[in-house]
């Protein structure tokens, strides 16, 4: 799952992001409504997590431009004013969900989870394949019953292959969806993780490569 927080208070954004890489989640910070728009633009994400009150281009507009454009993220709200009015507002603009400061982390994690999964396709809150398990809202896998101990990016690689359901996922997709801006485009870093993850797995393997198209379940 990949997630753009855009927030102008620098320290809480990191705060919120840091929190939300430890859930297995790939996180980009924005810290204007510009910056917020440009890689919204450019990247493809599940859910941004957008204050309301940003410099440079207040959040309400942000979430305006992001609904006109047509893009698949879902938009989670920000605010510290938090009356009736706000929310009805807030949504109103086409944001999904609308969230007061101060929150509580678990409930800001259940709502992105929540949001994610009411992505286009829509995501079942767990993805099955064989006896493979993943719980999109415990961020938790298991294979025949045990727990599978894997990294953020491992996590995330196999929680877009099983929501594929059997589609072909290309390591730019892959990549597009589980790394954040810092990936490198040229590295081997999609074909390391896939290795890394079938060991993990197990027999019988279950991840097949397809040549020149990518991976699938």
């Amino acid at each position: 799952m990949r997630v753009l927080v855009i927030d102008d208070d620098q320290e809480l954004a990191e705060t919120v992001a840091a929190g939300l890489r430890h859930q297995r989640m790939a996180v980009d910070v924005a810290l204007d409504g510009p910056a917020g728009l440009a890689q919204a633009t450019v990247n493809d994400y599940d859910v941004i997590v957008l204050d309301r009150d940003l410099p440079g281009v207040h959040g309400d507009q942000v979430c305006a431009r992001l609904v006109d454009g047509g893009g698949r993220s879902r938009i989670l709200m920000l605010t510290a004013a938090a009356s009736n009015e706000d929310l009805i507002e807030g949504l109103g603009l086409g944001a999904d969900d609308y969230l007061a400061k101060p929150f509580d982390f678990p409930v800001l994690v259940a709502r992105i989870a929540a949001l994610a999964r009411r992505a286009q396709p829509s995501v079942p809150p767990v993805l099955r394949a064989g006896d493979i398990v993943l719980d999109t809202a415990k961020r938790s896998a298991h294979r025949d019953g045990l727990p599978l101990l894997l990294t953020p990016k491992e996590f995330g690689v196999l929680e877009l292959l099983l929501a594929a359901q059997g589609r072909v996922v290309s390591a730019e997709e892959l990549l597009e969806r589980v790394w954040d801006a810092n990936a490198d485009p040229f590295s081997a870093a999609v074909k390391v993780t896939i290795s890394r993850l079938r060991t993990k797995l197990g027999d019988p393997p279950i991840i097949e490569t397809v040549a020149k198209a990518g991976y699938r379940i």
